[in-house]
């Protein structure tokens, strides 16, 4: 059932379900009333994510962070994401620049208003939006899925509001090169964002410990 995957997707991506919890398929099943059959597909889905440990008579639990997990889903992302900004930039068209700057537009105003609760979606709509200027519509789906792994990690950050005006620089850096065709300046101005959570996951590592697994 969606229902039952969205409902613990959501948990975990919000840390509601924190790393290292333990979930049980009698407790779901219960809550939604439900038999343990789509309790059992909503955790194999979410295991494929990354997102859950499920291990035979051993509770299931909320998978941990892994350094070296968290290094892969970052290196597919920009490896990606560069090869969609070549692309971009090749083939933007005027059409393509009215719609990236109305879009770095929307991000600007709603910096300015302190909608900071939107721009998720803002951003995801930014970046969808050059895959399709760059004819690599199927990348979108690995970009999301690998954006997601690190997601959750930086939500004990917070720090999205002292952030967003950074990130929403670094789109304008970016829709500008793409606009102009400068593929080069595309991928520094990716590069430089993407690296703006280094840091960030560094301290966390070194601060919450427990939820992570190195072994």
């Amino acid at each position: 059932m969606d229902d039952i995957y969205d409902y613990l997707n959501e948990r975990i991506a919000t840390l509601q379900l924190k790393p290292g919890d333990r979930i049980s398929e009698a407790d779901i099943a219960s809550r939604f009333g439900v038999s343990r059959q789509p309790v059992r597909d909503a955790f194999s889905r979410l295991a494929n994510k990354d997102l859950l440990l499920i291990r035979p008579q051993r509770a299931t639990e909320v998978r941990r962070f892994s350094s070296r997990n968290i290094e892969k889903a970052r290196f597919i992302r920009a490896a990606i994401e560069k090869e969609v900004l070549v692309r971009a930039a090749g083939l933007c068209d005027a059409h393509g620049a009215d719609r990236l700057q109305t879009a770095i537009a929307e991000q600007e105003a709603l910096i300015a208003s302190g909608q900071y609760d939107v721009f998720a979606r803002l951003d995801y709509a930014f970046h969808k939006m050059l895959c399709e200027i760059g004819e690599a519509t199927y990348a979108f789906d690995v970009i999301m899925e690998e954006k997601a792994k690190v997601d959750r990690l930086c939500t004990l950050g917070h720090e999205k509001e002292q952030r967003l005006p950074d990130l929403v620089d670094d789109h304008r850096a970016i829709a500008d090169a793409v606009i102009n065709h400068d593929a080069a300046a595309a991928v520094a101005a990716i590069t430089i964002h993407l690296s703006r959570l280094d840091e960030t996951i560094q301290r966390i590592e070194a601060t919450n410990a427990d939820y992570f697994d190195n072994s």
